[in-house]
Order: C-alpha cells, then sequence, then structure tokens
C-alpha cells in the first residue's frame, strides 16, 4: 500500500517554471514505477510523464510537454518529482502523481494508486 500527497502547485506567468513533489508514504517506494497525469476543466485524465522504479533511469514523456518536463525521484527521500519549466496555458490543470509496479504505462487505468492533486494555473 502506497499513499501519495503531491505539493507545489500554483499561479505562475507563461514562461514560468514550477516544480512539483509527490511525497509516498510505505517503505516500498523504490519498488514502485511513478507516474505524473494532468485533468483540465472538462477534459479526461491525460499523461504527463513515467518513471522506472528504484534507478529511475528510464523516462518517458507526452509529446506535449517533452523537452519543457523532467520527472526523478529521491528513494532517499520518497519523492517523486515534476520539474516543469516554459509553462503555457494549456499547462493549466490538476495534477496527480499516481503509483504502480509496472513501468511505462501511459493509461490512467493500469495505476493503482493516486494523490490527491495539486492545482497548476499558468497565466497568459
Amino acid at each position: 500500500q502506497v499513499q501519495l500527497v503531491e505539493s507545489g502547485g500554483g499561479l505562475v506567468q507563461a514562461g514560468g517554471s514550477l516544480r512539483l513533489s509527490c511525497a509516498a508514504s510505505g517503505r516500498t517506494f523504490s519498488s514502485y514505477a511513478m507516474a505524473w497525469f494532468r485533468q483540465a476543466p472538462g477534459k479526461e485524465r491525460e499523461f504527463v510523464a513515467t518513471i522506472n522504479s528504484w534507478s529511475g533511469l528510464n523516462t518517458y514523456y507526452a509529446d506535449s510537454v517533452k523537452g519543457r518536463f523532467t520527472i526523478s525521484r529521491d528513494n532517499a527521500k520518497n519523492t517523486v518529482y515534476l520539474q516543469m519549466n516554459s509553462l503555457k496555458p494549456e499547462d493549466t490543470a490538476v495534477y496527480y502523481c499516481a503509483g504502480d509496479r509496472s513501468f511505462g504505462s501511459t493509461q490512467r487505468t493500469d495505476y493503482a494508486y493516486w494523490g490527491q492533486g495539486t492545482q497548476v494555473t499558468v497565466s497568459s
């Protein structure tokens, strides 16, 4: 069982940066692949990025954020991060972190554990 709590959201101007954090409970965090999803008003929750378990050397991004966002993890702190640079108004959404045993899925239905979300608003 893993419990996830996101933080770091807020209001930022277009072109700015934010770093989201997702703190996990439990001693098995290292063994979980982690991901970030986002959901804008009136839209489906969509995949943003994922990172493999243990080493964190494998990552995968949605095309819409590739080159601007970076996912990373610190197993000693039981935390996964999402560094967001060059933010655009279309990045405005509630951002969720998620965890599961298997790496690589972009489908929200494949993730067993979810945080409550943190709001990111990008003004133009």
